[in-house]
């Protein structure tokens, strides 16, 4: 027990113990109040009696015997009468406090209070605060420490023991890691041994693929010299059956020659005779040799056999040192692809500058549910882990380097719906690059300009892809800051409509000059325009209703749709726009897509209703549909995949959109919209 006392003006705080005598102790709590003995675990074993007095069985004994009463008699210290319980004394229970004072007592040591050496009868402090021993009386009664108003005191006797059971504490714990580190280490040499003994196996597997090639040409070989052999004697034995063949001739006609007479028969013979022996010298000399040898110095196949087999196969190790590997992980946004960066260092901190390490990556979701992510090498010691989360919330990402993790592994990845613009252009106090009413924005993919119908100044700002900015443009067409309308010819001109005007006009890109115009009867109140592949103007009228189609000379040539809620007609019309297949995409509250020749195929999108209202479309290179809508209070990028099925909406809670109009997608995942009510563009992610 211990309490806190103010001691010299809060100059030091003394902590004060209350010190228990050991004999006292033992009288009061440790020794039979009957027969004055220490209890103990055999002959006085304590025991509890009903009324929460505590006597030794030897006194209980002795009273029960010395009863009048065998089944009753009183408690020696409060005279309660108690009943004997049915198994006699030793069926009192236990006194259980009293059996874990002894057994606390007997673990304890007496303690040794340090002393003051001049002040012997004065115990010895310990400052917490300074890490000081001091005597009181030697300081004055106080503890002035240094840079503190209030220091915490303690009997340097209970210091030493708390240092005791910090070391002792501190020591388990080292044990406990050495132990831990000791099994680590020695399963990774078991791994070691298993992993050698696997490279054995494939190296003698590897050699016993190569001693079979060898084995297969070696009988390639000798399948060759008895191919040879044989052909050389097929043609040896030809030539013996044609010898034997012309000795049975000869023998054949000089059978019967002895008995011939006439001289003419026998002048012919011998001159047929004359003729075989010209031949038979001519079939004395062999047809085919017999030399035949192996050689394999002809060329260089030794050489490069040698400098093969000096370079084949490898023993592939690594020097990563996981526990100092670590990982950088982008912002993670719902849908878009999330790239974390591990790179991977040796023992001693230094960079790894290979790859090829066994390298695991398990992605969970906030669920607990396995997600899909890949790993690539990239070959310079680091690596790239990419995934899309589907769902916000906290995501988990285990990275292992031979089974073990890397530094601060698992890491904890906060996954936001919120997807914030990656720049944005424009705003209050922006100069040159301030925008009022910017209403469309288009791009030439070609040579990489962004141009940005900038209607609340009448004219149009061109940009590079990063922001930057390149020029303005005005003239004809841009004028009355009444022009809503804006695209790309197939000759990279633009095309702007002013529905004040009512004129739909060609500029150059590079300097804004007026290159055509033209205008048409039926125009209302034309605000949008697009050009298909064919060079036809494809005019949105929200006045009118309808759509309306003109050839490269400016001659009407179809209209579509009309006013109405229907399939195929119009409301408040925010936006035409043509497909890379010429479909026609028309925006008012739905999303309708016609074909070139003006019938109407379906809607898309998640809306079915004719709440809010949708401002541009665009498609990117893959089949990506993005259109803008806003709604009540709420503005947003929708994102539809290549299959016109919704995937999600771009939105911040940070960065707000409102309002927002055209856009237009560029490469690397990218979209620039116009936000009109915020008088800026800005730059988003989408994949």
């Amino acid at each position: 027990m211990f309490h806190i006392v103010d001691v010299n003006n809060m100059s030091s705080t003394l902590v004060e113990t209350v010190s228990i005598n050991y004999e006292d102790f033992n009288d009061s709590f440790l020794t039979c109040g009957t027969c004055l003995c220490m209890y103990d675990s055999i002959e006085h074993n304590p025991k509890l009696l009903p009324c929460s007095h505590t006597v030794c069985v030897s006194c209980l004994e002795r009273i029960v015997a010395a009863s009048r009463d065998s089944t009753q008699f009183r408690c020696p210290i409060c005279r309660e009468t108690i009943v004997l319980p049915r198994g006699g004394v030793v069926s009192f229970p236990p006194s259980f406090i009293v059996n874990q004072l002894l057994d606390l007592m007997a673990q304890q040591r007496r303690d040794i209070i340090p002393k003051c050496s001049i002040h012997l009868g004065q115990e010895l402090m310990f400052c917490e605060t300074c890490d000081t021993v001091f005597c009181v009386d030697c300081t004055g009664g106080s503890h002035n420490g240094r840079g503190a108003s209030a220091h915490t005191v303690i009997p340097f006797s209970i210091a030493i023991k708390r240092m005791s059971e910090i070391l002792l504490y501190k020591a388990s714990l080292c044990m406990r890691n050495l132990t831990a580190a000791a099994e680590v280490v020695s399963a990774e040499m078991h791994k070691l041994d298993v992993c050698a003994d696997k490279c054995v196996e494939m190296v003698g597997k590897a050699f016993q693929e190569l001693m079979s090639l060898l084995d297969q040409r070696h009988g390639d070989l000798i399948q060759l010299v008895r191919r040879i052999r044989d052909d050389k004697k097929k043609v040896l034995k030809e030539q013996l059956d044609i010898i034997e063949a012309e000795k049975l001739k000869v023998q054949n006609d000089c059978e019967g020659l002895q008995q011939q007479i006439e001289v003419r028969n026998i002048t012919k013979k011998i001159s047929d005779l004359n003729e075989k022996l010209d031949v038979s010298t001519t079939l004395s000399e062999p047809r085919e040799n017999a030399f035949m040898c192996f050689e394999y110095q002809h060329n260089t196949a030794m050489i490069e056999l040698l400098n093969t087999l000096n370079s084949f196969g490898q023993v592939r190790i690594s020097k990563t040192f996981p526990a100092l590997c670590s990982a950088r992980i982008d912002k993670a946004v719902t849908h878009l692809k999330t790239t974390a960066v591990v790179t991977t260092v040796d023992y001693h901190g230094n960079p790894r500058t290979t790859g090829d390490d066994p390298l695991e990556v398990v992605m969970y979701n906030e669920g607990d549910e396995e997600m899909d992510s890949e790993v690539d090498d990239n070959g310079d010691g680091t690596y790239t882990v990419t995934f899309t989360p589907v769902t916000p919330g906290i995501h988990k990402l285990s990275v292992t380097i031979f089974e073990r993790p890397i530094r601060d592994s698992p890491f904890q990845i906060d996954v936001t719906d919120h997807n914030n613009p990656v720049m944005r252009v424009g705003g209050h106090g922006s100069g040159c690059r301030e925008f009022i009413q910017p209403v469309n924005v288009v791009t030439n993919s070609r040579i990489g300009d962004v141009y940005i119908l900038d209607t609340g100044n009448s004219r149009i700002t061109v940009l590079d892809t990063a922001g930057a900015f390149l020029r303005h443009l005005t003239g004809v067409g841009l004028e009355h800051h009444s022009s809503t309308g804006l695209a790309l010819t197939p000759q990279d001109n633009l095309v702007v409509v002013n529905w004040r005007t009512k004129y739909v006009c060609v500029l150059s890109r590079n300097n804004g000059e007026l290159i055509s115009k033209f205008t048409s009867p039926e125009f209302v109140e034309p605000t949008s325009v697009t050009v298909n592949r064919q060079g036809e103007f494809i005019v949105a009228d929200n006045g009118a209703g309808k759509v309306f189609v003109f050839n490269c000379s400016g001659e009407l040539v179809r209209c579509i749709g009309s006013k109405g809620d229907k399939p195929g007609q119009f409301r408040l019309i925010s936006c035409v726009y043509v497909a890379p297949n010429d479909n026609i995409l028309v925006t008012d509250n739905r999303l309708q897509v016609f074909s070139r020749a003006g019938k109407f195929l379906h809607a898309i999108g998640p809306h079915t209703d004719l709440k809010g209202q949708y401002g541009g479309v665009t498609i990117d290179s893959d089949g990506y549909v993005l259109a803008t809508r806003s709604e009540k209070g709420h503005s947003y990028i929708e994102v539809l995949n290549e299959q016109n099925e919704w995937i999600f909406n771009i939105d911040s809670f940070n960065e707000k959109l409102k309002r927002p109009s055209g856009l237009v997608t560029i490469c690397g995942a990218h979209v620039f919209v116009a936000d009109l009510g915020n008088n800026c563009i800005k730059k988003y992610r989408y994949k």
